[in-house]
């Protein structure tokens, strides 16, 4: 069993691209008298390494055990050195962090003057980018710099250097609340999910007004206005306002749009943002506007001045993909799904230690769904299996509750009856364990608990009933959600109709397209 700091440094070595694993042994290879230290050796013996064994690696006598954690901490250190120095790796703020690094050394060689040189331009490149974090640091240095290096324009810098730390230190205090109440909202919903009725949301909304701060959207800077858009896009996706969701959403991302500079500055931002407008895209489905939104965040992160890394490349792959199968859904075009399976298997595989495994079962269910739409039941339940046997990743319990009804539902379409009695009871008992479940959850447990006194002949009937049942909840604010997981009342409305899945969504598709959507203004 390995620890922590063996994991991280293993996970880092295999992390590397071609061109920073050259960089790090070019950067090894300048020490020359390291040119055969022990922990290149390391180096060279991890980069072969599929999985990480302490075992092969004393066996190479490259080590001895008790000198190994001193090695790998030294290797973990000198590859970051490497990484820092590869100029791919130089964005902003690294660019003012060297700044500020120089002016520290500068300050303690009492070189004030060229200090405080180093200092301006840093805070300049900060100003520039909206880094305000960085620039507070920069001017509270300057400050101190000043209360030892008088010079004769005390006064007026005084004043300036005062001025500029107020209006920074203000701001700072406002994106610290905003994230805050961002990262809370996160919390609430791993915890406790969407609200669920009047009484959650009251509970919620009173939570959110007490922590937001009363300030004027025109008084904030770039950062500041898009983390006030991130919360309200919280708040309004968990009390489950879509339409408010779309019109945060849509802000935030404007403000990339004015400001396509900042798209490199603040990559993840961008990506989060467009994809937060997607989902309440989908959510209030218009397909329109999705596909449009959807293909220019694709030429956007595919094009050639997009900042691309591993954290980006990651995020990108996840987005890119989850919003084209929603896409899909929204069409009906679940032939063309298939196209897409192999590259997302591909990108899973290669971001599995990049991406919240959460995510990663949320791309397999939605496999599940294409081919539960195209009638491949056979493969609809492989992914959903890899869903319900993995014990350690902690999906919502919303989702796993309709992975296991849509696994219940595959198992009956496919006709497995050998195993339909048992699926039906392990369904059962999981949704009975859940706690605060929606209406449309109940209704599914109560037809499900049925499902065993069912006869054949009868099926038709039962299912009316539960199509007329489900229907009311339709547009129920607090429920309407539910029917996005799983379209379950086109999946009735094929059996009663003996129509294919397919073929009914595809019609309310193209009968949504033709709707107009002038009422929606936001965007």
């Amino acid at each position: 069993m390995t620890n922590d700091v063996k994991d991280n440094l293993f996970v880092l070595v295999k992390s590397l691209t071609k061109s920073e694993k050259r960089q790090f042994k070019l950067f090894v290879g300048r020490m020359h008298s390291n040119e055969d230290s022990k922990f290149l050796n390391l180096f060279n013996q991890l980069e072969k390494m599929d999985n990480y064994d302490e075992k092969i690696i004393l066996e190479k006598g490259i080590v001895s055990k008790q000198q190994l954690s001193n090695l790998k901490a030294h290797l973990y250190k000198q590859i970051l050195i490497s990484l820092r120095l590869n100029p791919v790796h130089k964005n902003i703020r690294l660019k003012i962090r060297s700044q500020i690094d120089f002016a520290t050394i500068l300050y303690q060689k009492g070189l004030y003057k060229q200090s405080l040189k180093a200092l301006e331009k840093a805070k300049n490149i900060a100003y520039k980018y909206d880094e305000k974090t960085s620039a507070y640091e920069i001017v509270e240095f300057e400050k101190l710099i000043e209360s030892q290096y008088i010079t004769r324009s005390m006064s007026n810098r005084t004043k300036e250097l005062t001025t500029q730390s107020d209006y920074l230190r203000k701001q700072n205090d406002i994106s610290s609340r905003l994230s805050n109440i961002s990262l809370k909202l996160y919390e609430k919903l791993i915890k406790v999910g969407y609200v669920k009725s009047d009484e959650d949301y009251r509970k919620l909304t009173k939570f959110f007004y007490s922590r937001m701060p009363k300030i004027k959207i025109d008084n904030l800077g770039f950062k500041e206005q898009i983390l006030y858009y991130k919360a309200w896009v919280w708040y309004s996706l968990i009390t489950q306002d879509f339409l408010s969701s779309y019109k945060y959403a849509s802000k935030w991302v404007a403000m990339f749009e004015k400001n396509p500079e900042m798209i490199n500055i603040h990559p993840v931002f961008y990506l989060k943002g467009t994809n937060y407008l997607l989902e309440a895209l989908t959510l209030i489905k218009y397909p329109v506007k999705f596909k449009k939104t959807l293909i220019q965040l694709i030429n956007n992160i595919e094009s050639n001045d997009f900042q691309k890394n591993q954290n980006t490349a990651s995020l990108s792959f996840l987005y890119k993909y989850n919003n084209l199968f929603n896409l899909y859904a929204l069409e009906g075009n679940f032939e063309e799904s298939l196209n897409i399976i192999p590259d997302v298997l591909e990108g899973i595989k290669k971001n599995k230690d990049l991406i919240d495994p959460t995510h990663i079962m949320l791309l397999y269910y939605k496999i599940g769904c294409m081919y539960f739409a195209l009638d491949d039941y056979e493969k609809c339940i492989v992914y959903l299996d890899k869903i319900i046997k993995d014990k350690n990743v902690k999906m919502r319990e919303d989702l796993q509750c309709f992975t296991r009804i849509l696994n219940l539902m595959a198992h009956y379409e496919a006709g497995y009856d050998y195993h339909l009695d048992k699926i039906i009871r392990d369904t059962y008992k999981y949704l009975l364990k859940m706690n605060d479940l929606h209406e449309v959850q109940k209704a599914l447990l109560k037809y499900v608990r049925s499902l065993e006194n069912i006869y054949p002949h009868d099926i038709k009937d039962s299912l009316k009933t539960l199509y007329r049942e489900l229907k009311k909840f339709e547009d129920d604010p607090y429920e309407k959600r539910s029917f996005l997981y799983l379209d379950v009342l086109s999946y009735l409305e094929s059996k009663i109709k003996a129509k294919p899945l397919r073929h009914i969504i595809r019609e309310k598709a193209i009968s949504l397209n033709r709707k107009e959507k002038q009422s929606i203004k936001y965007s």
